[in-house]
């Protein structure tokens, strides 16, 4: 039977895809027609027929007809329905603090001003925290800002020596110096900061390390209940940790006179594609969203039978969700929501949803009619879907309030994606 390599090495993403994947990834070699000994499917034909779960019906059968009802009653209940089924509910946060130990260092020919900061998630400053790197425009006052989360330290994303060196999460779960690591994935802070956009990023492992057991060392040690040493099955995975994260980092801009935190953006690759759709879909003070290569648990359609499926993501990353999750596996069907309920939630702000055309474990088209199916949501709201059910040609995006844009080539993102991004960015937050 012929192979196919679905995983790519850290060293195929510098050179391929301009992102950053996990330390972890390797090249694995498995049959076209399974995965982890689960099915997969790569031919239209065999996708079946499926029956999405009602967007605009309150859980009592009740229809949603105005803005009012969908924000006060349809929303919430949905959000309760990943909480518990999907992503696991996130504890308020108690204990932050914020250290600026660089508040106005020279970066990029002058053209920029770095700044950065640790973000303390306890009270014990030995314990988890995130160092949060910022570069702003030289000359002038509160403005927009894209924040990523990377796979990898501050240190290893940007051409900039006076970036503190931090750590990351090796193969053997042991951190160590971020230089032992591969530096690529580079932010373009040059092409934000010519646009009058500041751009951060911070490295997912500060918030909670990307496998199984990693609970013992991040974020979620700290709320875990008396006597449990893993949470309760409705409770936090890591997305949702990483996620909660990166509202850590807002309050920080709330603090930030620099920085307009009421137009930060989310940008996140993967498995932090679907970490900042969720973490943009419970926290509205995020202004924009953009989710690349999300798939699976992301934006695709987990009804869809194909690419990757529920079953693959729980049995083989099960950590990263809630433990309810996992009960679905043998029965989509039975999943009280789907990627076009994720999607909804980020409305009315700007969500793009970024894919290629050669990812098809991640199904771009799954993703595409995700975004379909949610437009309803935004013209309730006042915005613009996008606009057709016609899936565009690679390279010819759609950049509407819920836009999406799929590139020539595989799982991640490309340079040239990036250009499309600040555009999205300047169109729907930008200080025009």
């Amino acid at each position: 039977m012929p192979l196919r390599r679905r995983f790519i090495s850290t060293l195929a993403a510098a050179s391929l895809l301009g992102c950053c994947l996990p330390a972890s990834s390797q090249i694995v070699d498995y049959p076209d027609d399974e995965v982890a000994g689960i099915p997969v499917n790569y031919t239209e034909g065999r996708v079946g027929r499926y029956k999405l779960p009602e967007l605009l019906v309150l859980a009592n059968g009740e229809p949603v007809r105005e803005a009012k009802t969908w924000f006060e009653r349809r929303r919430p209940e949905i959000v309760k329905l990943f909480e518990e089924h999907q992503y696991g509910r996130a504890p308020a946060p108690r204990n932050i603090s914020f250290d600026v130990f660089e508040k106005a260092g020279t970066a990029f020919s002058g053209k920029a001003v770095r700044r950065q900061v640790t973000v303390y998630f306890s009270k014990d400053k030995t314990g988890p925290k995130m160092d949060l790197l910022i570069y702003l425009p030289a000359a002038a006052g509160p403005v927009p800002l894209l924040l990523n989360v990377s796979f990898t330290a501050n240190s290893n994303t940007v051409e900039d020596d006076g970036v503190r060196e931090g750590t990351i999460w090796n193969r053997e779960r042991e951190r160590v110096p971020a230089s032992s690591g591969r530096r690529f994935g580079r932010l373009p802070v040059e092409s934000f900061i010519e646009k009058g956009f500041g751009i951060a990023t911070v490295y997912y492992g500060d918030i909670d390390p990307d496998f199984e057991g990693g609970i013992s060392h991040g974020v979620r040690s700290l709320y875990l209940a008396s006597g449990r040493t893993k949470p309760a099955p409705e409770e936090w995975g890591a997305i949702a940790a990483w996620g909660w994260g990166l509202s850590r980092a807002l309050d920080y801009f709330e603090t930030d006179a620099d920085v307009d935190a009421g137009r930060v953006a989310l940008m996140g690759v993967s498995r932090l594609g679907k970490t900042v759709l969720w973490a943009g879909a419970r926290d509205t003070r995020f202004a924009a969203v953009i989710a690349s290569c999300s798939g699976e648990g992301g934006a695709a359609l987990a009804r869809r039978n194909y690419g990757e499926r529920l079953k693959h993501l729980a049995v083989r990353y099960g950590y990263q969700l809630a433990e309810n999750y996992g009960k679905y596996g043998d029965d989509v069907d039975a999943f009280p929501v789907d990627a076009h309920m994720l999607i909804a939630l980020v409305a009315p702000r700007p969500l793009l949803l970024q894919t290629g055309d050669t990812d098809k474990w991640s199904d771009p088209r799954g993703e595409f009619e995700a975004a379909v199916a949610a437009g309803p949501v935004y013209e309730l709201l006042g915005k613009r879907g996008l606009g057709t059910d016609r899936i565009p040609a690679p390279g010819e995006p759609i950049l509407n309030d819920l836009g999406y844009l799929m590139h020539g080539g595989g799982h991640g993102t490309l340079p040239a994606d990036w250009d499309v991004f600040l555009t999205f960015l300047d169109k729907h937050i930008g200080s025009r």
